[in-house]
């Protein structure tokens, strides 16, 4: 049993150190080099498999070992990093601070973990300290709600097309609502996370700016206070899916609208931000300084910013699209 076991350690080390070092590993061959059957050589490959496996959890590097159907072998794929590295991990815990969409004890726990789980023991100490002061101070938001779970079953709902009920508390003069709604997306801005969905309800929304179909209505995730999700499913043909990224390059401040272009000059000194801050954005010309742009949005949000920006920007023409 002692050789057999030797025997094996050894085929399994040769077999890695040919894979580690590029070259393609074939059974029938290995079978011949070692005296064994092809089974054996299986079940070696199967072992080097799962240790690699192991391996990514703690070293953060991954090697996938693949068959090669043209070339008939087992060979490593280009081993790639699985892990944030430390700087990236630093981006993002201030990303997340500095969006305070969530509670402060929810802010916390979500930091710890990502600083826990993704940067190495000896690293977790600098990064903590990088973000301690931030962490001290940050104001979480006024509506102090623990929503997380509350996004998650309706991700899944959008996942599986499903409709969900809910009461849901209106900014404008806080009553409760019901609506039973077809979500299509969850999205963030602003500080707060929000879903889009389609109303089927006519008398519901009637009393909407936008009565078209291809406009979803946006609800503030924190602002959901009972939900529920229906087995009731529903069908959007792929054709008129809803694309979250198009509306999210569209829409300001979460403000649902009409669809509408804009155009406007800008004199002021950072034209890179205007055009971050509206994706869809296009400089026509330009001349002394002065920018004319045009960018497709949705809603009365563009309002709000462009009266944001002073004298910086003077509207040239807003037309509604059809």
């Amino acid at each position: 049993m002692a050789n057999e076991s030797k025997g094996k350690i050894g085929r399994v080390l040769g077999i890695y150190t040919k894979l580690i070092n590029g070259c393609l590993v074939r059974k029938e061959e290995e079978a011949a080099d070692y005296g064994v059957n092809e089974r054996s050589i299986q079940r070696d490959i199967e072992d080097i498999r799962r240790f690699l496996e192991d391996s990514t959890v703690g070293s953060g590097y991954a090697d996938s070992l693949v068959y090669d159907w043209k070339r008939k072998g087992y060979r490593l794929e280009q081993i790639y990093n699985a892990k944030l590295s430390d700087s990236e991990v630093l981006a993002v815990c201030k990303i997340l601070l500095d969006s305070r969409a969530f509670t402060k004890k929810e802010m916390t726990g979500i930091l710890h973990k990502i600083i826990s789980c993704c940067v190495p023991e000896d690293n977790q100490k600098e990064i903590r300290e990088l973000i301690a002061n931030e962490e001290f101070h940050y104001v979480e938001p006024r509506h102090k709600t623990v929503f997380i779970d509350t996004m998650w079953k309706i991700g899944q709902a959008v996942r599986h097309s499903q409709y969900i009920e809910m009461e849901y508390v209106r900014s404008k003069d806080k009553s409760r609502v019901k609506r039973k709604v077809q979500p299509v997306a969850i999205m963030f801005s602003e500080y707060y996370f929000y879903m889009a969905a389609f109303i089927e309800d006519e008398a519901v929304r009637k009393d909407f700016d936008v009565i078209n179909d291809s406009f979803p209505t946006i609800y503030r995730i924190d602002r959901i206070k009972k939900l529920r999700v229906l087995e009731e499913r529903f069908h959007i043909p792929y054709t008129d899916r809803f694309e979250e990224g198009e509306f999210r390059k569209r829409i300001q401040f979460m403000l649902g609208g009409k669809l509408q272009k804009v155009k406007y000059v800008y004199s002021g000194i950072d034209i890179d931000a205007i055009l971050d801050r509206l994706p869809t954005a296009k400089i026509l010309s330009e001349e002394d300084g002065k920018y004319v742009v045009e960018a497709e949005v949705f809603g009365k949000g563009i309002d709000m910013w462009l009266r944001s920006q002073g004298e910086d920007v003077k509207i040239i023409s807003k037309i509604y699209k059809n």
